[in-house]
């Protein structure tokens, strides 16, 4: 299994939007960028993503695991890209803020504070522990 960091700004789609959608998950669309498309192609049925509300909150609040492997996005006009689908795991009993990453030397090498305007980053296996831990997810 691999691990992922997943954002999306709360107002187009939100932590609580994706709980609503349940067991059955939903599709991960609209990604636009080719790293990060290049990373969806990567993600596997069953891996887990950390589900990060950007813009003001920036803080990972959810995990969400993949259920359907990468395939064409119905909202590219251009059918250059494509999207997932994930369903709600577990809130995050304590989100992790962005600032509280950065500040943590453990994290220092993350995607998400190299590269913070990625929408989907990979996340190593000791660093995803070290986060759940922070975030007291059991």
């Amino acid at each position: 299994m691999k691990y992922w960091l997943i954002k999306s700004e709360p107002g187009a789609w939100s932590w609580q939007d994706q709980l609503d959608a349940g067991e059955a998950g939903t599709y991960w669309d609209g990604v636009r960028n080719y790293q990060a498309s290049n990373n969806m192609k990567a993600m596997k049925i069953g891996d887990q993503c950390f589900f990060y509300h950007s813009v003001k909150e920036k803080q990972i609040v959810g995990i969400v695991e993949v259920i359907k492997e990468y395939y064409p996005d119905h909202t590219d006009p251009k059918e250059r890209f494509g999207m997932v689908d994930v369903k709600a795991l577990k809130t995050v009993p304590e989100p992790v803020t962005l600032g509280t990453i950065k500040a943590d030397p453990k994290l220092e090498n993350l995607a998400l504070v190299r590269q913070s305007r990625l929408s989907v980053v990979p996340i190593d296996a000791p660093s995803w522990k070290h986060i759940c831990k922070l975030g007291k997810v059991s």
